[in-house]
């Protein structure tokens, strides 16, 4: 499978494609594969980070269940700048928060499927990328949402 590797303010990571479409993202660096898939997501990554683009426009293939699938669809939905809390994912989705939780630590496609927009009641919740919470907060501040930080 083609890997691309990207270097961002919050460190390098590897874009992963399978038949044209995003399948991965991973904490690791080093790949330098190109196909129009992957140089279309390195570049739209760079705009996001120089904030230049709030949202993305990529064909994601994640290899998750209906279920897992459905909720990356809403985290996809939550707008650039905004949170949601896993007990709001939960109402909306008619799933227990714990599943949430879950849901959002196994999205194969960080930063692109914003998972980092999900936060507990009162705290950040986690994050499962590399850096773990600091990462997480670095997104949230690069999108405005630091008030949550407060």
């Amino acid at each position: 499978m083609p890997a691309l590797s990207v270097k961002s303010p919050i460190g390098p990571f590897t874009l992963i494609e399978e038949d044209g479409a995003l399948t991965r993202l991973v904490w690791e660096d080093g790949h330098t594969d190109t196909t129009l898939t992957l140089d279309s997501a390195a570049a739209q990554l760079e705009r996001y980070f120089d904030h230049d683009l709030t949202a993305f426009d990529l064909p994601l293939a994640p290899k998750v269940t209906p279920s897992q699938l459905r909720f990356l669809d809403a985290l996809i939905a939550i707008p650039f700048g905004e949170t949601r809390t896993y007990g709001q994912m939960a109402k909306s989705l008619s799933i227990s928060p714990q599943g949430a939780g879950q849901a959002c630590g196994a999205n194969p496609i960080a930063i692109i499927i914003p998972c980092h927009r999900v936060v507990g009641t009162g705290n950040l919740g986690g994050f499962s990328a590399a850096g773990g919470i600091e990462t997480k907060v670095a997104l949230l501040k690069h999108e405005g949402a630091a008030s949550l930080l407060i």
